[in-house]
C-alpha cells in the first residue's frame, strides 16, 4: 500500500459509545467558540506589531510597518480565510471527526499528506498557545499595575523575549535579573500559571469548558465595545497620515503576522464529535464566527490607528497603551482587564483543540495508543490534555511572542492551503457523495484560496521558513519510524 492511500470516508464517521466524546454543542456554542478562539491575542497583541513593524535591537527591520493600512491587512486576511472557511465547512459537514484538517486530508490526499497536516496542526496549537500565554502575561501585568501591584521584571519576561526586545528598559533585565552560573533568570511566571489553570478547566469536561468560554466571550465583546466607543470619540484624523507608510509591502507583511488574529475558526472543526447535528451546525459555526470576527477587527483597527500615531502601538499590550497615550488611563485599565479575560478564552479553545488532534491521529495508529485514551468520567482526552498543558506552560516561561507568531502562522496557512486543495480533489474522486454543505464556485474558491494562503506565507520572515522546514523534517522522521509502521489503515488493508 502506498504512502498516499486514502481512508474511506465511511471509516471517518465517529462511532458513538462509552469511549467516544460527548455531543453537547449547538450552533450558538460553536459561534461563541469561534469568537473565543479568534478574538484574543491577535487583536490585543499582534495588531501592534503589524501596525508599527518589528525592529531587532541591532536595528534590523524584521517586517515593515503597515500603519493605518492595517485595516487593509485585516480585509485581505478576511478574504483569504473566508475562502479556506468555505472549504472547511464542506469537509467538516461531510467528515464530522475531531481530527479537523488532518481527517479531511486522510480522505482526500492520502496518509502522508494527512500526517503532514496533523503535524502542522500540532505546531499551530501548541506553539500558538505559547504566544497567546505570553501575550496574556503582558496584559495581566498591566492590569495588576492599575492596583499598584508590580512584579519583578525577571518574573514577567521570558529569556527569549528579553534578548529579542528593542525596548531598552526590557534589555536592561539581562543585567539586573538574578544570575545563576552567569545566566540571567528570566521567566514569564504569569504565562506559565494561566496555562496550567486552563488545563485544569479543560479536564472538567466539554460542557463546563464551553460555559466558561461563553462567559469570557461576553466580557471580551463588552470591553472591545468600550474601546471602540471611547477611542472613536478621541480619534485624531492626522494619525491616518501616512495611511500606508510602506505601501503594499507593509500591508502584505502586516497580514502575514495578523493571520494569528484569525487562527481559531479552524479549531471549531475539532469539536465535530462533540457537536449536535454537525452536518448543519459546523458550517454555521465556522462561517458565522469568521464573519463576526472580521467585522470586529476592521472596526478596532480603524479606532486604534486613529487614536495614536501607529508607531505608538509597538507594545505587548497595544490597545491598552493606545488609550494610555491618549490620556484615557481608566479605559486603558479596563481594556487590560478585558484582554486578560479574552486571551484566557483563546487559551481555552486552542488547548481544547490540540488534544483532539492527538486523539484522532492516535486512533489511526499514527501516534501511540495512549494519546487516544478518554477519561471514563469526563470523556475528554485527559492524558494529552495534561501533556499539552505542561509543554505549553514550560514554553511560555521563556518564549518571545513575535517569534512564535511567525511559526504558528506558517503552519496554519499551509494547513489551510491543503484543505482548499482537498475539497477540489474530493469533488473529482467522489462527485456523487452527499454534501450537506457545498462550496459555491468550487474551482475558483479552492484554487484562489490555496494560492492566497501561499502568497500570505511569503510575507513571513526567512527564519519562519527555516524553522518550519526543521519541524517538517522532524515530523518525517517520526512518521517513518513510527506512524508508517503502526498505521491502522495499513494494517486493515494488508
Amino acid at each position: 500500500m502506498g504512502l498516499f492511500a486514502r481512508k474511506p470516508i465511511s471509516d471517518l464517521q465517529p462511532v458513538e459509545g462509552a469511549h467516544s466524546l460527548r455531543r453537547a454543542l449547538g450552533a450558538g456554542d460553536l459561534i461563541m467558540l469561534a469568537i473565543g478562539a479568534v478574538i484574543g491575542a491577535g487583536i490585543f497583541s499582534s495588531i501592534g506589531t503589524a501596525a508599527a513593524g518589528e525592529i531587532r535591537p541591532d536595528g534590523t527591520i524584521v517586517r515593515a510597518a503597515a500603519g493605518p493600512a492595517l485595516i487593509l491587512s485585516f480585509v485581505l486576511l478576511g478574504f483569504v480565510c473566508g475562502l479556506a472557511a468555505l472549504c472547511y465547512a464542506e469537509l467538516a459537514a461531510m467528515i464530522p471527526q475531531a481530527g479537523s484538517a488532518y481527517a479531511y486530508s486522510y480522505a482526500t490526499l492520502g496518509e502522508l499528506v494527512a500526517w503532514v497536516i496533523g503535524w502542522d496542526l500540532i505546531l499551530e496549537y501548541a506553539v500558538g498557545n505559547i504566544a497567546v500565554a505570553v501575550a496574556w502575561g503582558g496584559y495581566f501585568t498591566s492590569f495588576m499595575s492599575g492596583f499598584g501591584v508590580t512584579f519583578p521584571g525577571w518574573l514577567t519576561h521570558g529569556y527569549r523575549a528579553v534578548t529579542l526586545s528593542s525596548d531598552p528598559s526590557v534589555q536592561t533585565l539581562l543585567q539586573t535579573a538574578p544570575h545563576i552560573g552567569g545566566i540571567p533568570i528570566l521567566l514569564n511566571v504569569p504565562a506559565f500559571a494561566i496555562v496550567m489553570l486552563v488545563t485544569f478547566v479543560l479536564l472538567l469536561g466539554v460542557r463546563e469548558s464551553s460555559r466558561a468560554n461563553n462567559i469570557m466571550v461576553v466580557v471580551k465583546l463588552l470591553v472591545l465595545g468600550l474601546f471602540v466607543v471611547v477611542g472613536a470619540i478621541h480619534i485624531d484624523t492626522a494619525n491616518y497620515v501616512p495611511f500606508a507608510p510602506n505601501g503594499w509591502t507593509g500591508i502584505h507583511q502586516g497580514a502575514a503576522i495578523v493571520i494569528f488574529a484569525y487562527i481559531g475558526f479552524d479549531a471549531i472543526s475539532t469539536a465535530a464529535e462533540e457537536t449536535k447535528n454537525p452536518q448543519r451546525n459546523l458550517p454555521i459555526g465556522i462561517l458565522g464566527g469568521l464573519a463576526v470576527c472580521t467585522l470586529i477587527y476592521v472596526i478596532v483597527g480603524i479606532v486604534a490607528t486613529g487614536l495614536v500615531p501607529y508607531m505608538e502601538l509597538r507594545a505587548a499590550d497595544p490597545l491598552a497603551k493606545a488609550l494610555d497615550v491618549a490620556g484615557l488611563k481608566t479605559a486603558g485599565w479596563i481594556v487590560s482587564f478585558g484582554a486578560v479575560v479574552s486571551i484566557t478564552a483563546v487559551l481555552l479553545v486552542f488547548q481544547y483543540g490540540q488534544p483532539r488532534i492527538f486523539f484522532a491521529m492516535a486512533r489511526d495508529g499514527l501516534l501511540p495508543a495512549w494519546a487516544a485514551k478518554v477519561s471514563e468520567k469526563r470523556r475528554v482526552p485527559h492524558i494529552t490534555t495534561w501533556a499539552t498543558g505542561i509543554v505549553v506552560a514550560l514554553g511560555a516561561l521563556v518564549a518571545d511572542e513575535n517569534e512564535i507568531y511567525d511559526l504558528t502562522n506558517i503552519g496554519t496557512l499551509s494547513a489551510f492551503a491543503i484543505v482548499c486543495i482537498g475539497v477540489l480533489v474530493l469533488r473529482h474522486t467522489e462527485p456523487d457523495r452527499p454534501r450537506p454543505f457545498r462550496v459555491p464556485f468550487v474551482w475558483a474558491v479552492s484554487l484562489v484560496g490555496a494560492f492566497a494562503c501561499f502568497y500570505t506565507m511569503l510575507g513571513l520572515p526567512r527564519t519562519a521558513w527555516e524553522r518550519f522546514g526543521i519541524w517538517l523534517v522532524l515530523g518525517a522522521l517520526v512518521y517513518a519510524f513510527y506512524g508508517y509502521r503502526n498505521s491502522q489503515l495499513r494494517r486493515n488493508q494488508r
